[in-house]
């Protein structure tokens, strides 16, 4: 099977790959003694790199360390859909020759008890029939890009864990039972078959839309262009891989790796980008051969394909040798990325960082501050800056305060640049660069669990006064209700008749209103959410959605920073959740059934709805009493999947007691919105909130306006409980008077 007109494959089947050179392995880079006694990673520093030790290191065949010491892998790690085939480790160890080759290509697919080996390089860990949901967030916290689940283990998931991290592991025959609830709970399906065969993966693949599909035979194959050509990817044992010559049952990882590239060009040349992996900037544009990419697999050099001079190895003759740190496809398979570590005096042939120009931004500053390090002029300020820590530290901490309190755009830019000047001074003087604060932030992202996110108390301010009262901001305890007082034996007839007026409402015209919002979030999702979350409710969020679990019963503290619940509103709450349930629990009824006339059986039975959102208002009032009065009887009937949506607080946190509520109930997900847009994103779903199959719960005008308007789209196939209307209360105080007779 090609890969369709135009485009020329580089190989034609396995068996047929051009063969390169011998040679595996990488390069392993020791920590060097910089200038006054600073150690520093010299290897991931692009301007002072030790080009001699680095081609020893080449020569040795040693892989690249990370900032920890651990084997390089990828730096950032790609999709895993990304990678052309995937590896799966079913042996207890891999050589090392092997190992480094595979590092640099993509994600490995390793078993639970090996998971630990690969803790610092991009890795799928492959659960088993054992393995519990505690596992999984732990390998997920722990770097694995991915977790493959059986389907026992994705339901109990399902709706906890973000889909993105998990991909569903099935038998061809368990396709059947895959519910919609299962298949959105993942990203995408790892099937084992006994064959590879084409017309089941593309079946797989139209049941499992815009999903990943890999593909694990029980006998050994190398379709591997057969199977990208039809948007799925190959798993190949790694007992099955080999840096030796292909043979009938063992495929060189470099022939694997070239087998789905392809090329438009008469000479079957590929466009290669190298990339700093320090800085991440493109270095240069140059053209790669099957020989010479198998061949930097295989040995981490920079090895290239020119289309006058033949194959040829950076650094050979200029002595500006570099170190392949990763290597990827793009999505057409006709174009690589290498991702190298470069030396001096860089990768242009003008003896320049880049072919495209000098540094610029914070990699400049990097370079220039370490330029400094090493021999800052005598009594400078930078040389103060690296020789006083208390200075410095003085510096940061004065520039942090100032870019707290700008105001303006380019004040905030102004400060901002200041902070990251002595931030990154303070970095440069401990070693650290900026692809190691990178690398951090690439596994804080891979993290599932948060940690509370609270202000430490020495940086919480104190909160001004207002007539002596402490006044602080609504996140906190809630500011007052303000009730409008009329005084009825004062005001005028017409008053009278205006404040007893009851509020009509045009429907009509409010639902005009609320379509515009409607329809945007129906075609953007979570994009339109956060922009009119953004608009109206004057809170920016970074995700509109968060999922369970919403409470820790060991701390007493509900998470994403909605801080602790008071105990005695949290026993209130569990007092009127339990009265809220009896009666509910007392309304579940056997089925009925009455045979009408011989023979006619009728039958009334109740079924519990698989999705419903649950709007809690929370405009003017927390009101935690909306989400256990719908909560409740969602819980109590059953239903698999229960979405709350209710405004945001000004720093984008839920109430603690809307938090805890949602625990009890069994709650899978908060929208953080409010109005129409939550309405829409119910209705119609989004990438991250769930659709629903019925809407229930109270609001304003804007919420009844586009419950309206949702359950009359036959797209939306929504159903609501009913238009709500407005809330009125009346207060009335009779006052005595004294007759004097």
């Amino acid at each position: 099977m090609g890969m369709g007109p135009g485009p020329t494959c580089l190989v034609d089947g396995w068996r047929r790959f051009l063969k390169t050179g011998s040679g595996s392995g990488g390069v392993e880079i020791d920590q060097t003694e910089g200038a006054a006694g600073h150690s520093v990673r010299a290897w991931k520093t692009e301007t002072n790199r030790d080009k001699h030790s680095l081609s020893r290191e080449l020569e040795n065949g040693v892989a690249p360390l990370r900032p920890n010491g651990y084997s390089c892998g990828i730096p950032s790690a790609p999709c895993a859909n990304m990678a052309l085939f995937l590896p799966f480790q079913d042996q207890h160890s891999i050589d090392a020759p092997l190992l480094h080759a595979l590092n640099r290509i993509g994600p490995l697919l390793v078993a639970p008890s090996n998971h630990a080996s690969h803790a610092h390089q991009s890795f799928i860990v492959h659960a088993d029939t054992t393995s519990s949901i505690e596992q999984v967030t732990q390998w997920l916290d722990e770097g694995a890009s991915k977790v493959v689940v059986g389907p026992a283990l994705a339901k109990e998931i399902a709706g906890k864990l973000p889909p993105n991290r998990l991909l569903l592991v099935l038998d061809a025959a368990e396709l059947s039972a895959v519910s919609d609830r299962l298949r959105a709970a993942v990203s995408g399906v790892l099937l084992k078959v006994p064959t590879f065969n084409p017309d089941l993966v593309l079946s797989i693949k139209a049941f499992f839309a815009d999903g990943e599909i890999y593909i694990l035979p029980a006998s050994f194959t190398a379709d591997i262009r057969e199977a990208k050509a039809i948007g799925a990817t190959l798993v190949i044992p790694t007992s099955n891989l080999t840096v030796e010559q292909s043979t009938n049952d063992k495929i060189n990882v470099g022939d694997a790796f070239v087998a789905p590239l392809t090329s438009d060009r008469a000479d079957h040349l590929i466009p290669t980008v190298v990339t700093s992996f320090a800085s991440g900037r493109s270095l240069g544009l140059v053209y790669s051969s099957v020989e010479s990419i198998k061949e930097s697999i295989l040995t981490g050099a920079g090895v290239y394909q020119s289309r006058t001079r033949g194959r040829w190895k950076k650094g050979e003759t200029s002595g500006a040798i570099q170190a392949v740190v990763s290597i990827r496809a793009d999505c057409d398979y006709d174009t690589l990325e290498f991702t190298v570590v470069q030396t001096d005096p860089g990768f242009c042939h003008l003896n320049r960082p880049s072919c495209f120009g000098p540094l610029a931004g914070l990699a400049a500053l990097e370079a220039t501050l370490q330029s400094r390090l090493a021999s800052a002029p005598p009594g400078s300020y930078t040389q103060r800056l690296f020789n006083d820590p208390q200075f410095l530290a003085d510096k940061v901490m004065e520039e942090a305060k100032e870019l707290c309190l700008a105001k303006t755009k380019d004040d905030v830019a102004f400060e901002a640049a200041d902070l990251l000047y002595f931030t990154l001074t303070k970095c440069v003087a401990s070693g650290v660069t900026l692809a190691d604060i990178e690398q951090c932030l690439d596994e804080k992202a891979k993290r599932v669990t948060r940690r509370k996110g609270a202000a430490k108390p020495e940086f919480i301010a104190t909160p001004p006064k207002v007539n002596g009262k402490s006044n602080k901001p609504s996140a906190e305890p809630y500011s007052p209700i303000q009730m409008r007082h009329a005084d009825l034996a004062t005001v005028s007839a017409a008053q009278r008749s205006a404040l007893l007026r009851r509020p009509v409402l045009d429907s009509k015209q409010m639902i005009e209103k609320a379509r515009p919002i409607v329809d945007e979030v129906r075609k953007r999702g979570d994009a339109a959410v956060l922009e009119l979350t953004a608009l109206h409710d004057k809170v920016q969020l970074k995700a509109p959605v968060i999922h369970a679990p919403f409470y820790d019963p060991s701390t007493g503290e509900c998470l994403d920073r909605s801080g602790p619940i008071d105990p005695t509103v949290r026993d209130a709450i569990d007092k009127a959740y339990a009265n809220v349930r009896k009666f509910h629990e007392a309304q579940v009824s056997a089925p009925l059934v009455v045979e009408t006339v011989p023979g006619v059986i009728c039958e009334r039975f109740t079924r519990p709805i698989a999705r419903v959102g649950l709007y809690v208002p929370g405009g003017t009032a927390i009101l935690p009493s909306s989400a256990y009065m719908l909560g409740i009887p969602a819980q109590v009937a059953g239903c698999e999947e229960i979405v709350l949506a209710t405004p945001p607080r000004e720093d984008g946190s839920i109430s603690p007691e809307v938090m805890y509520v949602a625990h009890k109930v069994g709650a899978t997900a908060i929208l953080k919105a409010g109005g129409a847009q939550a309405i829409a994103a119910l209705a119609y779903g989004t990438e991250t909130c769930p659709k629903v199959d019925k809407i229930f719960g109270p609001g304003n005008q804007w919420v009844t306006a586009a419950k309206m308007l949702v359950q009359n789209d036959t797209d939306a196939l929504v159903a609501i409980d009913m238009p709500a209307g407005p809330s009125e209360v009346l207060v009335s105080q009779v006052v005595p008077v004294n007759f004097i007779c």
